[in-house]
């Protein structure tokens, strides 16, 4: 082996035929020894056939450079018929070596069939969905991985940024927020109480009030708005970045960008939503108050007596306990639909239309979820 300063390939002969050859990557693989490394490539007697493993254990250095000759190098063996097998390449160069191979064309073949049949259309989109969950899995374990590290290293934790995104999506929330659980509260009541004065039952809708938003309609609807807003905002942020490479630029110079643009949106998401859940809370609760005055006559003192009555901690806490879980659905399939950008920025479109769509389904969901645990624990 030479030295660590220059780069070098050497290949040995493989026991048998059934066995792959060994290529024995050392040095460094930068721009500077990249004349001298190409020479050396060119002078190598690669087999006819078979498979080649690259061991890359001893490369000291590895840049774009490098990358690109390891990338050419195997695209050439591949032409030939010679299957190339990479190991043992460290992570952080593993990561350019994989953004090389995505950015630099490669062997492509044409496999579009003429026509399908509906039963192969249906198997190839439910195999395509099946994938995009796994990957949306895999995505949210290396969130909560990274998560996990940063509030054991509080240092590694981005406060600024936490608290940017607290501004974004919970303070600048609560106009629209606020209004619209208050127009909820007053159609609630308006509704109602045209059921109960039928029935001399007009104090009664303080109960419908109070126990519908409480306990399902302020952190559903809360909810609704946030993916909407911030959910989207999230999307169309990240997956700008993605389509100007600034994604790539982050992981070039060793930043983790789920750490960056992932974790600060999702814990300042967990902390607000709830926040914003008290707030819809007492603003629907008005404006069924406000409807309960003008529709039935009823006195604010009397409203509230009754709500007092009607309402129980667990039927408070039974809402406020689903924002965070609504809240960490919003933020991580927003991010991820911004990493899934890719092309132009007509993927930006329609990667923030899926993110809305897909995270209120998934927060609709989780909703009947949570009420069917609540009502096997008689909550």
């Amino acid at each position: 082996m030479t030295s660590a300063t220059v780069a070098d390939l050497q290949i040995a002969s493989a026991a048998s035929d059934r066995q792959p050859a060994t290529a024995r990557a050392s040095g460094a693989w930068t721009v500077r020894n990249i004349d001298l490394l190409e020479r050396r490539i060119d002078r190598l007697n690669w087999p006819a056939r078979g498979e080649v493993v690259v061991d890359m254990t001893a490369v000291a250095a590895f840049d774009t450079a490098g990358a690109w000759v390891l990338h050419r190098t195997s695209q050439r063996l591949h032409a030939r018929g010679v299957e190339v097998r990479v190991e043992a390449l460290r992570p952080e160069f593993a990561a350019l070596a994989r953004l090389v191979d995505t950015r630099v064309p490669g062997i492509r073949h044409d496999l579009r069939p003429s026509r399908l049949r509906l039963l192969a259309r249906t198997g190839m989109k439910a195999w395509q969905d099946l994938r995009n969950t796994g990957a949306f899995l895999a995505f949210v374990g290396e969130s909560f991985t990274i998560l996990l590290r940063s509030l054991a290293q509080p240092r590694r934790i981005r406060w600024r940024a936490i608290l940017h995104n607290v501004q974004i999506a919970g303070f600048e929330a609560l106009p629209i927020t606020g209004l619209l659980s208050f127009l909820m509260g007053i159609v609630i009541a308006y509704q109602g109480a045209d059921q109960l004065q039928r029935f001399g039952a007009n104090i009664f809708v303080a109960d419908l009030v109070g126990i519908a938003m409480l306990r399902e309609l302020s952190p559903l609807l809360t909810a609704i708005i946030v993916a909407g807003r911030s959910g989207s905002a999230y999307t169309a942020q990240i997956g700008t970045m993605k389509v100007t490479e600034e994604i790539d630029a982050l992981r070039t110079v060793g930043v983790v960008p789920q750490e960056l643009l992932v974790v600060p949106k999702m814990v300042a998401l967990i902390l607000v939503l709830p926040l914003l859940t008290v707030y819809t809370d007492v603003t629907g609760v008005l404006g069924g108050m406000l409807m309960a005055k003008v529709q039935l006559g009823l006195s604010f003192h009397v409203f509230l007596d009754r709500l007092d009555e009607a309402i129980v901690m667990s039927t408070f806490l039974t809402g406020i306990s689903k924002a965070p879980v609504f809240a960490t659905i919003i933020a991580l399939v927003g991010c991820y639909r911004g990493f899934e950008t890719a092309g132009s920025a007509d993927s930006v479109g329609t990667q923030t239309t899926l993110s809305v769509v897909q995270a209120i389904f998934l927060v609709i969901v989780t909703d009947a979820v949570f009420s069917i645990v609540f009502n096997r624990l008689d909550l």
